[in-house]
């Protein structure tokens, strides 16, 4: 087990290496608070934070009125859609490949508090094409998923320094682009207790056998990736945290052929760990969205691991 973290540990050095070049991870972390709102399950807190020192990120935190004080917490990562004016009002409010009522109350209303950002070129931070963006910051050396994915480590470190939160109860839950960046995110901090991802477990090789790879933005591609790591190793780096997938088998930008092959080397994973219950991958023959039964399994998860 020792040699199988020490692994991962080395593993996760070389994946955040495939970023490009980031900011630094240490520098310090500011938040304004834009305004406070007293909703009917939670307090918002909109906030305007410096994460990586080159554009201030807008972001939503909700507070619920009820339940344990620090509270857990859920970093929700909102989906693309080609939708750049949502953001992360997805939280908030949904959106049509959600069920009602939105995750922000949901959570709430179980005692979790929730932060929720607008990632590049989204919601307050629109206003470039995403491929004028892509193109820019590969000039300079940088990835677009990179920086995304930066931002929501260093959200990470703002709510370690909230007193509100109990950050060794940390979930990351999303749709769609929002379920790419919550594995992501689970495989590269340790932090994240519990990894719930709906809609977009894309195994690459499937996406290229499947011919789907215009399904997905410009922002998903890393240069190098695949001459180091498949889905699955990617995902390999959550074990033995409690992971959840949710998906669609006639979903397109999840390939099924994909999807079993992600479980059968994610079943191995958590198995040599001891702990093969903490890995589930859930199908039904739907596509892109989320569904009652979908919605069931996660509270049941949330209110098991969090």
């Amino acid at each position: 087990m020792a040699e199988t973290t020490e692994r991962q540990a080395e593993r996760r050095a070389q994946l955040y290496a495939l970023l490009g070049d980031l900011p630094e991870r240490d520098r310090p972390i500011h938040a304004e608070v834009v305004e406070r709102v007293e909703g009917e399950a939670y307090t918002l807190e909109k906030l305007m934070l410096d994460l990586n020192g080159i554009e201030p990120v807008p972001a939503y935190f909700t507070r619920p009125h009820e339940g344990p004080n620090p509270a857990p917490v859920v970093l929700y990562n909102h989906a693309h859609g080609g939708n750049y004016v949502l953001g992360k009002d997805e939280f908030l409010r949904g959106r049509d490949a959600l069920l009602q009522p939105p995750y922000a109350e949901l959570l709430a209303r179980r005692g979790i508090a929730g932060l929720c950002l607008d990632t590049w070129n989204f919601g307050e931070r629109r206003g470039r094409t995403e491929s004028a963006l892509f193109k820019e910051m590969l000039w300079k050396g940088q990835v677009l998923w990179g920086m995304m994915v930066y931002d929501n480590l260093r959200a990470i470190d703002y709510l370690a320094t909230r007193l509100d939160v109990d950050l060794s109860r940390l979930g990351t839950l999303g749709i769609s682009m929002g379920s790419t960046m919550a594995w992501w995110t689970a495989a590269l901090d340790t932090r994240v207790r519990v990894c719930i991802d709906l809609c977009c477990l894309t195994d690459f090789e499937a996406l290229i056998e499947a011919r789907g790879l215009d399904g997905h933005g410009i922002y998903y591609y890393v240069p190098r990736l695949l001459k180091h790591f498949s889905t699955a190793d990617i995902n390999a780096l959550i074990a033995p945290r409690p992971h959840l997938s949710l998906a669609g088998n006639y979903d397109s930008l999840t390939p099924p052929a994909g999807l079993d092959r992600i479980d059968r080397e994610l079943r191995a994973v958590y198995a040599s760990f001891g702990v093969p219950e903490n890995w589930r991958l859930l199908r039904w023959d739907i596509g892109h969205f989320e569904t009652a039964a979908m919605r069931r399994e996660i509270l049941r998860f949330l209110d098991a691991h969090l």
